[in-house]
């Protein structure tokens, strides 16, 4: 079994680029875990808890269910653009007379497509 010089000096030579390899990474990790403790020191601070958001007095706010009628599209020959509309087209909507819940029609789905009597 004759080794020779040169695998010798091949295996030492990739022995040393693997150490260096891993300094380089470990040198990237360090700098990076540095420049992210400078950019967590240029934020700002946390809220402190007397910065919190409160409860109202009233206490939490509860969900409203209505029904709402929408506002009713000019009728026109020509197609109407956002700014043509009344209030730009941002007009709400108000209160319906109705206070029942809409509810689907009997035998229906409700859906496109949905298996009714069609």
């Amino acid at each position: 079994m004759d080794i020779a010089w040169t695998d010798i000096a091949a295996e030492g030579a990739l022995g040393i680029g693997l150490v260096f390899a891993g300094l380089v990474v470990v040198g990237l990790l360090l700098g990076a875990f540095v420049l992210g403790i400078r950019v967590r020191r240029r934020e700002s601070a946390p809220p402190r808890p007397e910065e919190q958001p409160r409860l109202p007095d009233g206490g939490p706010v509860r969900e409203v269910r209505e029904r709402r009628e929408p506002d009713v599209v000019p009728r026109s020959d020509r197609r109407l653009t956002p700014h043509e509309l009344p209030g730009h087209g941002n007009m709400p909507s108000r209160r319906s007379s109705l206070k029942g819940r809409r509810r689907w029609n009997e035998g229906r789905s409700g859906s496109f497509g949905g298996g009714g009597s069609g």
